[in-house]
């Protein structure tokens, strides 16, 4: 494996963009990231994951929620969103009792839009999230056809970079209702305190799994004892998890970066995937302990076992190849 880039002493975050109450027409459009995928516009982004300046990080742990006041009458400092993103794929029974936990935990304490993929299910989860759009801000994007988990996370990082503003935050997390949205303002707290990424973690002190079959508990714990000891990522514990906070800045900088290649892993190995990659950018990464209700989700598994441990032998045969080359 390549060596690390040499330390950079670190660049103050620029601050938050001080807008007239107009909104900018652009803010959303896919107009904004034209040319994102140009190497300088990566570099750019790298550079702005990789500095964090003490001054703003301190300030941000005093008031981890609290934007900063408006500088003039007539302007304002446009608040951060959250987006919240759920790949989907035969989730009609699960989608309406989470998007109401989300609605219950989020609204009215900071602004956010959830961005449902929907991977061509057979089912009404394409309908219950259009319903769901009376009570929360929520978008639906649709894969005609069933493509895998892999191609829905691939669309959905794509999507929401076109939308999100570098200082908004971007949270992943599976649709089937077994995540914890009520855990989410945690991982902003720290998002704001100077992390580029918060992982959802079943393997820290607290965290813990329930109804959750056995295979899968040693599947997912023995994945992580390989990735952390051979793939090592500062801070991580828990390789596997589905839940993840991001700041914004740091998925876009990826996409720039990688482009549709960000995602070439299949399906239950993706989100390793994508945390091995973030290590090219040298984020800040924490976690915090994460209680997964398996028990909560309605319907059959869509994880097939060992197609899955293949995947994730063929992922780590490719992280270690280069570093095999170098030897």
């Amino acid at each position: 494996m390549s060596s690390a880039a040499p330390k950079r002493s670190p660049r103050p975050v620029p601050r938050r963009r001080v807008r007239s109450a107009r909104r900018s027409p652009g803010r959303g459009a896919s107009g904004r990231v034209a040319g994102r995928a140009s190497g300088k516009a990566a570099r750019r982004a790298s550079s702005r994951v990789a500095g964090r300046a003490s001054a703003t990080t301190a300030r941000r742990r005093e008031h981890p929620a609290v934007p900063p006041t408006p500088v003039s009458a007539g302007e304002r400092v446009e608040t951060p969103l959250v987006w919240l993103v759920l790949p989907a794929y035969n989730e009609a029974a699960n989608l309406p009792p989470l998007l109401d936990r989300v609605g219950s935990a989020w609204t009215g304490v900071f602004p956010f839009r959830v961005l449902v993929v929907d991977d061509g299910s057979s089912d009404d989860t394409v309908a219950v999230a259009e319903a769901a759009a009376a009570r929360v801000p929520v978008e639906v994007v649709r894969h005609g056809r069933n493509q895998g988990l892999a191609a829905a996370v691939r669309t959905a990082i794509r999507e929401v970079c076109r939308r999100a503003g570098d200082d908004d935050t971007v949270v992943i997390m599976d649709a089937d209702n077994s995540h914890p949205p009520e855990l989410v303002p945690l991982m902003l707290a720290r998002i704001f305190a100077g992390c580029d990424l918060v992982i959802a973690s079943r393997f820290v002190h607290g965290g813990r799994e329930e109804g959750v079959p056995w295979r899968r508990r040693v599947l997912s714990r023995a994945a992580g004892m390989l990735f952390r000891y051979l793939c090592p990522v500062d801070g991580v514990r828990d390789y596997t998890t589905g839940f993840r906070a991001y700041r914004a800045a740091l998925l876009k900088a990826l996409w720039a970066r990688y482009g549709d290649t960000l995602v070439e892993a299949a399906a239950f190995s993706v989100m390793t995937e994508i945390l091995l990659k973030a290590r090219a950018l040298r984020p800040r990464v924490a976690e915090v302990p994460l209680v997964l209700r398996y028990d909560l989700k309605e319907g059959p598994s869509k994880m097939r076992l060992f197609k899955t441990i293949r995947d994730y032998v063929h992922l780590l045969r490719r992280e270690l190849r280069p570093r095999r080359l170098t030897a």
